[in-house]
């Protein structure tokens, strides 16, 4: 009686993201965290629009200690995402979680939001709507990096930063990606806020299933 409870409980569990999964997710919401707040204070040295950000939001205290923070957190995203991108495509988590995208499906996904009727009941499948918030987001870390590393050595990768536009192109394609990963990270905290379980799925890597 009790072995049939305990294989009763665990076949109501659910296992849905993977530890390297978890580690990724949560080390690249740190540095992200830390790359964007120490970028808004190096922006505010050389504000390239008639704005700036308030110090209060801002790390690193001055344009020197922004650096520090910046670079060191960079090493650690790009040392980051490369794990995830090569357990992703060897695993095969990238295709299963984040393909097909449809353009029309995504549509209907949004709209669903908006309306507040978008199912969340299976947290092991991402919606059209997820999965083209994560694949924008993984495009856009990876012009963050690439704009930056042309912002950072112009000279030394003259012909990176050539193909952006030189030094100025490149520090606005690192602005705009910088926006958009920002816009994108505030609706995946507003989708956990709206659906708090999700949470604990990327804590734990599993959901409950309903009896």
């Amino acid at each position: 009686m009790a072995g049939m409870q305990m294989t009763e409980n665990r076949a109501q569990w659910l296992s849905v993201h993977p530890l390297v999964v978890r580690m990724t997710h949560w080390i690249n919401a740190l540095t992200v965290l830390v790359m964007v707040t120490s970028g808004w204070r190096i922006y505010n040295a050389s504000p390239l629009f008639d704005f700036t950000f308030p110090a209060a939001i801002t790390l690193g205290g001055w344009l020197g200690g922004a650096l520090l923070w910046h670079f060191a957190a960079m090493w650690l995203l790009v040392t980051n995402g490369v794990t995830y991108l090569l357990y992703g495509l060897l695993s095969g988590h990238l295709r299963r979680k984040l393909w097909p995208i449809k353009p029309d499906a995504v549509l209907a996904d949004i709209l669903d939001a908006l309306r507040g009727r978008l199912s969340h009941q299976d947290l092991s499948l991402y919606n059209a709507a997820q999965r083209a918030v994560y694949a924008v987001l993984i495009l856009a870390m990876i012009s963050l990096v690439i704009s930056g590393l042309a912002v950072w050595k112009p000279v030394q990768l003259q012909e990176l930063a050539s193909g952006l536009g030189g030094y100025e192109g490149a520090r606005r394609i690192h602005f705009a990606a910088m926006a958009l990963t920002v816009a994108l990270v505030v609706v995946h905290v507003s989708m956990v806020l709206l659906v708090p379980r999700t949470l604990g799925a990327m804590i734990t890597g599993r959901i409950r299933r309903d009896s």
